[in-house]
């Protein structure tokens, strides 16, 4: 899917018009975000048709609704033990009154002793799993951020404002799923992380940090396109399944509705076949989490010194040595404990006495032997003579190597002539 988004040049354009603050009150304004149901408890059974007589039109919309459960207890059996509907035990009704969560009025038509209605009847998973034959939990996929893209009259929408589709998703039941959804809700920072362009981004450091936001571990794009032959009239969708971060089509199909009053239902039946979709996608073994959403592998360690790296190691027993340097001033100091600290293998280092001007004594706690704490040091400048148990630091041996700088003429000096002699 190809997007097209505004240029900057009219972005600016935009800004220096004064129109910053509409964008802003669109932003904030109340018509967006739908709360997604939460289902994890319920297993519905929808589209149950049901035509009943009473004496009055309350006792028949009762008398349907019993019928309901009924029937959806069949079915929903049915659906678990791979049979018929007519091989499911009978249950009473009042069994079925404690199994029954709520009912879902899809459509109906009362009159005044007939009630004709679409229902959806909910059970309640922990109550109803031994009747049913529910053993064990659902087999289910990874975390699975699940953006709905809605196409219609030439604009892409996802949760910026409210639409029938991503009130279909957001009513979606999904007990009975195979597929673990994060559905954003459209509040908050939802439309500006999750978008109709963000679908189209291939960045993947922005896919991670939007998947880590929702706690999800990949990314489901659900695609309809919506066609009207006339405002108002019939209506034809075309239902796009889209995984990863680069968009892989999964399956597609098409849903007519000649009516085209209401979306609702049509929207709602392209969520139950677009879960059908990635349902088999994910038994298939389709929807594998792409590499490249992994996080980077972190930097290697830094590399050791060649004497360091051969003589020292964290898995020696840890020693402390004491060592003795010439401290004629604090720099000096200061300088011994940084040497001796970068040392790998060295723990701990702390001043056993101080003399400026002196010698001073400085306790070192080391991974290894002397010998491997003595070459470490002179591969860092120090000269080292063991006397005794005790390293004697000195940079006495550099700092004579080196002549010392002779004063330099000033060219720019004035020239002074010795005073002439008399004779």
């Amino acid at each position: 899917m190809h997007l097209r988004r505004p240029s900057v040049l009219f972005a600016t354009m935009l800004a220096i018009a004064g129109f910053g603050s509409a964008l802003v009150a669109q932003l904030e304004s109340g018509d967006r975000g739908i709360l997604p149901i939460d289902s994890s408890g319920l297993v519905e059974v929808s589209g149950i048709h049901v035509d009943v007589g009473g004496e009055t039109a309350e006792a028949a919309r009762y008398a349907g609704w019993r019928a309901a459960q009924r029937i959806g207890f069949k079915l929903l059996w049915a659906k678990t033990n791979n049979a018929g509907p007519d091989q499911a035990p009978a249950v009473d009704d009042a069994t079925l009154d404690g199994l029954v969560s709520s009912i879902a009025v899809e459509k109906e038509q009362i009159g005044p002793g007939r009630y004709i209605a679409d229902l959806g009847v909910m059970f309640d998973r922990s109550r109803s799993a031994e009747l049913v034959g529910m053993a064990g939990d659902l087999r289910r996929s990874a975390p699975m951020l699940l953006i709905p893209v809605m196409l219609t009259a030439g604009t892409l929408t996802s949760v910026e404002t409210r639409n029938a589709w991503q009130r279909a998703w957001a009513s979606f039941k999904t007990s009975t799923s195979a597929i673990d959804y994060v559905r954003p809700s459209g509040l908050g920072a939802d439309p500006l992380l999750i978008n109709a362009a963000q679908v189209d981004r291939p960045g993947r450091a922005w896919w991670r940090n939007i998947l880590e936001t929702y706690g999800a571990s990949d990314i489901l794009v659900a695609e309809v396109r919506l066609r009207r032959l006339y405002p108002g009239g019939p209506a034809s969708a075309h239902f796009t399944a889209r995984h990863g971060p680069d968009g892989a089509i999964v399956g597609s199909f098409d849903i007519h509705d000649r009516d085209g009053g209401d979306l609702q239902p049509l929207m709602n039946k392209g969520v139950q076949q677009m879960d059908q979709l990635f349902t088999v996608a994910l038994n298939g073994g389709q929807l594998n989490r792409d590499s490249s959403l992994d996080p980077p592998p972190p930097p290697p360690p830094p590399e050791l010194l060649p004497d360091e790296a051969v003589t020292t190691g964290n898995d020696q027993p840890a020693q402390a040595y004491q060592l003795l340097v010439s401290t004629p001033d604090g720099a000096s100091l200061a300088a011994a404990l940084a040497s001796v600290r970068a040392v790998s293998g060295v723990d701990v280092v702390s001043e056993s006495s101080i003399a400026i001007g002196g010698t001073s004594s400085i306790v070192a706690t080391y991974h290894g032997d002397v010998s491997a704490l003595r070459a470490a040091l002179m591969a860092r400048g120090w000269g080292v003579d063991y006397e005794g148990g005790q390293l004697r630091l000195s940079r006495a041996a550099a700092a004579a190597s080196s002549p010392s700088p002779q004063p330099r003429a000033d060219p720019l000096a004035p020239t002074v002539k010795p005073p002439p002699t008399r004779p």
